[in-house]
């Protein structure tokens, strides 16, 4: 090797030299960057959520204060559905909206409970005689119930006295208490 030229010298130098370079990263730094890499993106990802959490902290009272007005509107809203023992007085809320515009009841039958997530529907099913005006009337009357009444499935048919036949199905609610 001594007697080999200067360019075949510099040229073995040279292999030797990026040999031990590529070896020297494959086993030793290749992991230490791939490490750093990690670090800065476990860098941003908790500057990210360290700047999302100071902004709730800045925003906390806002928040307590918005919870405390949506706890007094859901209390409000609670209190327009009836309580278990509020329901039959339900009935006699609709059967005087009803006669006090006019119309006669044919029927009026309360329906099966239908349980939903939150609550529990209470159908009433209601068939009135009446003139259109009685029947415009006796829908506004429901809508002034201090209880959440709604009207579904409506059916109107002219009847041979000139009237018309009013079939509804009207739904009250009734708030289901979470168990814990």
């Amino acid at each position: 090797m001594g007697a080999w030229p200067k360019a075949g010298k510099v040229g073995l130098a040279l292999v030797v030299a990026v040999t031990v370079m590529l070896l020297s990263y494959f086993f030793l730094i290749e992991t230490q960057v791939t490490n750093l890499e990690t670090a800065q993106q476990k860098e941003l990802d908790l500057r990210v959520d360290y700047q999302k959490k100071y902004v709730m902290a800045i925003n906390l009272e806002l928040y307590q204060q918005q919870m405390l007005e949506m706890e007094k509107t859901f209390s409000v809203l609670l209190k327009q559905l009836p309580a278990t023992h509020e329901t039959p007085g339900m009935l006699d809320d609709i059967t005087f909206a009803g006669t006090s515009v006019g119309l006669t009841f044919v029927r009026i039958n309360w329906m099966p409970e239908i349980e939903k997530e939150f609550y529990t529907e209470l159908p009433i099913q209601i068939e009135v005689i009446g003139d259109y005006h009685q029947i415009g009337n006796f829908v506004s009357e429901i809508a002034k119930l201090p209880r959440i009444v709604s009207l579904h499935d409506f059916v109107i048919q002219s009847r041979e006295e000139g009237n018309q036949s009013f079939s509804v199905i009207a739904k009250t609610y009734r708030y289901k208490e979470l168990k814990k």
